[in-house]
């Protein structure tokens, strides 16, 4: 089979650089100052009630490295704010007790959580490894 040849229109981090190209997307008529006061909010609640979910449930979910991963790419100061964006909507989904499998049902409670969160790793791939602690790279 022979290999098809795709022309790259523009890296990824191209396609956010002016704000104004948002239009193209459902911003649902936002500004591009409250598409990042959004941001903001969303990131503030993240900071507020991370630790208390991780803290009560960690022991009961194998996935509790993976979202301290995703915490610290949340933080880090040279990521772009729109992929940033994508890593807070993901953690507040986890964090939301609204879920679509509630969390108090027994062994499948976690799953949509984790299915998000896993969704977030491979849209990363690589991307995410040095913000894992040290003992858990390979």
């Amino acid at each position: 089979m022979k290999e098809r040849e795709f022309d790259i229109v523009a890296p990824d981090d191209e396609i956010f650089e002016n704000l104004g190209d948002l239009g193209a997307f459902r911003t649902g008529g936002k500004t591009e100052r409250e598409i990042e006061d959004d941001y903001r909010e969303r990131s503030n609640y993240v900071e507020e009630n991370l630790w208390s979910k991780v803290q009560r449930v960690g022991k009961k979910i194998s996935f509790a490295k993976d979202i301290m991963a995703l915490y610290s790419y949340m933080k880090d100061p040279y990521v772009s704010w729109h992929r940033k964006a994508i890593v807070v909507m993901g953690l507040v989904y986890f964090i939301s007790p609204i879920d679509a499998i509630p969390d108090i049902a027994p062994l499948v409670g976690y799953l949509d959580d984790l299915g998000v969160i896993t969704a977030l790793i491979k849209y990363l791939g690589s991307e995410l490894i040095p913000y894992y602690d040290s003992k858990y790279r390979r």
